[in-house]
């Protein structure tokens, strides 16, 4: 096998995995292993490139082929998708793009499927501007978004969403969250400057750094001794808003990986936070964050709509509820979601989120507040859900959001993905009355 070959085998068999329902960033971390360092960026590139443009890549790839190929055929379609990716997307040079994944097929020992990857792949270069016009004939394939997800976006955003899908399509950035335990951001900025990684300040969290270009956290500067996580600038607004204090107890529902978890104690590390996750492994992952930042909390596993297994008794001056949904707002860094995601899901996750805000609300004290923040962008899960559930109890009274970032929505904020350089980020303050 070609050294080019090798990461666009490995990009194949990562796009396949997700063509049969995995999750992109777990087959990703699986799946460059065995890759040396030089080949680990591009077979990333390809991977998550193609399942970012796959809409508009499949809808181009039917026109290329005389029949469809079989389900156990999995892998080569993945490559022929990597392969027209290279080609239509990136526009590599052809004896690049064509020879080197004409190569990947005898890795993959698919020798049969050799000139059907060669001439399909040399048809598209011929042919490019013919099949994009063709393809940009249809909503779904041109935006490169399933027609279900667009329809609902057009609807709840229906003058921003050609801006929400061109931000879905874009590589996100990667942003930084200091900790003010450990080190200011003026000083982070410096120690980044020095190790040659442009970055500048986020406008709106007052601990966050935009790089100019992604690094591995290898090379970040005081990573591994807790100076900074990586959290994108949408995400670290959360910990502001529920506002914590020294001594009062703090409930972080759904906490895993523990991003939010982690900046509340750098904010007040004498807080008493709980952090709770009903997934007992990925607790572990906030573990291990907590400790390479040098802090602490309770960590518990329970279901956060089943308070009775966990709970207990003492109220929550605090409730963060980072609630399960459909990750639409996300989409740039985890383009998967377009493959994996179904319509029927947003009803169900419409139920699980009210299920949650029903059972928590009991557990915060009089005079407390319960902070909602979904990364979606779907008013049913967002300001509808907000509204229906204040409509539902007479204890509970909206505390507006006073700020320059996002928009105002009928209840809380929406910040829509790609702007001011953030994901797409929706939060909520609900304070409970004093009866």
């Amino acid at each position: 096998m070609s050294d080019g070959a090798a990461p666009r085998v490995s990009a194949a068999r990562i796009v396949a995995g997700v063509l049969a329902g995995h999750s992109l960033s777990d087959l990703v971390l699986r799946g460059l292993d065995g890759l040396p360092p030089r080949d680990r960026g591009l077979a990333q590139e390809l991977a998550y490139g193609t399942v970012r443009w796959h809409p508009r890549l499949n809808a181009i790839l039917k026109q290329l082929l005389s029949r469809p190929l079989k389900a156990r055929e999995r892998e080569v379609e993945a490559l022929l998708l990597v392969g027209l990716y290279q080609l239509l997307i990136l526009e590599m040079p052809p004896h690049a793009a064509v020879g080197e994944t004409v190569a990947a097929v005898g890795a993959l020992k698919k020798e049969w499927a050799r000139g059907l990857t060669n001439a399909v792949l040399r048809r598209a270069g011929r042919e490019h501007q013919a099949l994009l016009e063709k393809v940009d004939g249809d909503e779904s394939a041109a935006t490169a978004h399933p027609a279900w997800l667009l329809q609902r976006l057009q609807a709840d955003w229906p003058q921003q969403w050609p801006a929400v899908v061109e931000a879905n399509n874009a590589r996100p950035p990667m942003t930084l969250r200091v900790n003010g335990q450990k080190t200011t951001r003026e000083a982070y900025l410096e120690a980044l400057q020095k190790a040659d990684i442009g970055a500048t300040a986020t406008e709106f969290a007052p601990c966050g750094i935009r790089l100019e270009q992604p690094v591995g956290v290898d090379r970040l500067p005081g990573f591994e001794a807790g100076s900074a996580s990586v959290q994108d600038e949408a995400a670290q607004l959360a910990a502001a808003l529920v506002a914590p204090a020294a001594g009062e107890r703090i409930l972080d529902a759904c906490a895993a990986p523990g991003g939010k978890t982690g900046h509340l104690l750098e904010l007040v590390p004498e807080a008493r936070v709980v952090a709770l996750d009903r997934d007992a492994a990925r607790l572990q992952r906030v573990r291990e964050n907590l400790s390479r930042l040098g802090l602490s909390a309770e960590v518990a596993a329970g279901d956060a709509g089943a308070p009775d297994a966990w709970w207990d008794g003492q109220p929550f001056d605090r409730i963060l509820l980072d609630a399960p949904c459909s990750g639409t707002g996300v989409i740039r860094r985890h383009p998967d979601i377009k493959l994996l995601r179904r319509p029927s899901d947003i009803d169900a996750l419409v139920q699980e989120q009210r299920r949650l805000l029903e059972a928590l609300w009991p557990l915060l004290s009089p005079g407390g507040m319960l902070v909602y923040s979904t990364c979606s962008l779907l008013r049913d899960e967002n300001d509808r859900q907000l509204a229906a559930f204040l409509a539902s109890r007479d204890d509970a009274v909206e505390e507006p959001i006073s700020a320059a970032w996002g928009r105002a929505a009928a209840v809380g904020r929406q910040i829509l993905p790609g702007e001011n350089g953030m994901d797409g980020f929706y939060y909520a303050r609900l304070s409970k009355t004093m009866k």
